[in-house]
């Protein structure tokens, strides 16, 4: 699983014009899956997002997570995550979940998130969707599950 996080000021995601989720303040969060992922190992990845510490505190140093922000949480599924370039020009997504299979672990991903009591807004699976985000720094941070646990 890789998840890559983006401290944002705002963000949204729309498809077909019409917006579906919608943040202030936290993180925009792109959510690759892979055929060997579990509930388990995505309890571990949010648990590890969620400790990040990348919110400035008083002094300007990222010393805050996204609890003492009060922060909120866009999940958009992303199995480009997952592109392997090694050969040719065209990427391969091999690698990338079985979308049915993804498709499951992300609708538990956003579910865990929200059960945890963050503000918790969406993509849509497979849709074509437009993301638009102020990446506040920027800062963005890449937890892949292959070598934080694995």
């Amino acid at each position: 699983m890789k998840l890559l996080v983006q401290r944002v000021s705002e963000a949204n995601v729309k498809v077909d014009g019409k917006t579906l989720g919608e943040i202030g303040k936290g993180f925009m969060v792109l959510i690759g899956i892979s055929d060997t992922d579990t509930e388990e190992l995505a309890d571990k990845m949010i648990a590890k997002m969620l400790k990040l510490r990348i919110f400035d505190d008083a002094e300007g140093k990222t010393n805050l997570s996204i609890d003492d922000v009060k922060g909120e949480l866009l999940l958009i599924s992303q199995f480009t995550l997952y592109a392997d370039c090694k050969k040719g020009n065209r990427p391969s997504f091999f690698h990338a979940g079985n979308p049915e299979m993804a498709a499951k672990m992300y609708e538990y991903i956003i579910e865990k998130c929200k059960s945890l009591g963050y503000k918790t807004e969406r993509g849509e699976f497979g849709a074509d969707m437009k993301v638009s985000l102020i990446n506040d720094g920027p800062f963005t941070v890449m937890l892949d599950s292959e070598e934080l646990f694995k």
